[in-house]
């Protein structure tokens, strides 16, 4: 009998610990930018400048933390299931400790790709995009992230994983940001599902789920002594 299915919806609550700064809590990303100058296509065609600088500052701090120990937690799942990442973060944080199956639901800061041409798609230069630097066929190269307003390509591969898992868990995650917070409800009748967040989600249905009230890194730990 093959390896149980452990899905795992992780959020920017999973890789807070590793100092990376997240959205929507205090202080987070959304107070210091309005997402209409930095993260949708309308602002990309309006200015392009401040698109590049704000997506090089995150991917220059992302190159200067590491994998925290709950990214390491779900490495060591591994041993016992076949462990899925759906993750709605843009960090590479999940490939670097370890985690051999990560889907990316909105895209990836360590990578850059064509603004005309989807199917390229390369890694990011170390030191960013700069205004000029095009792909083959001349088009300038984007950060490779679905903006507001775009497509997430992902979904339809991330709601098949999760309809067919054995048990679903939820990390750092508000449950707020539609499709993605669906995932979280599209696991079959009677699946386990862990959440682990340490805030309250009166805001969503989470009847039926198993709450951990801790951060990820504790949380995860709590999460090993019940399925290891």
């Amino acid at each position: 009998m093959g390896k149980k299915t452990v899905s795992v919806l992780t959020g920017a609550g999973v890789s807070a610990e590793s100092g990376i700064d997240t959205f929507r809590d205090q202080g987070g990303l959304w107070e210091k930018y309005a997402i209409e100058d930095v993260a949708t296509p309308e602002a990309w065609a309006r200015n392009r400048e401040l698109v590049l600088d704000f997506y090089n500052s995150r991917w220059a701090q992302l190159q200067t933390v590491d994998p925290n120990k709950a990214h390491f937690n779900l490495v060591e799942l591994e041993k016992k299931y076949r462990v899925e990442i759906i993750t709605q973060n843009v960090d590479n944080l999940h490939e670097r400790a370890g985690s051999a199956n990560v889907l990316h639901l909105h895209g990836e800061l360590s990578k850059c790709r064509s603004s005309g041409d989807d199917s390229f798609i390369q890694a990011m230069p170390a030191e960013g995009l700069k205004a000029g630097m095009k792909c083959p066929k001349g088009h300038q190269l984007r950060p490779h992230i679905v903006w507001f307003g775009e497509m997430v390509p992902a979904l339809d591969k991330a709601f098949e994983r999760v309809k067919q898992t054995d048990i679903l868990v939820v990390i750092g995650t508000s449950l707020n940001v539609y499709p993605a917070a669906g995932l979280a409800y599209a696991a079959p009748p009677g699946t386990k599902i862990y959440l682990i967040d340490p805030g309250n989600f009166d805001h969503a249905d989470t009847d039926g789920f198993e709450h951990i009230k801790m951060p990820a890194t504790s949380g995860t730990d709590e999460l090993l002594k019940r399925l290891l």
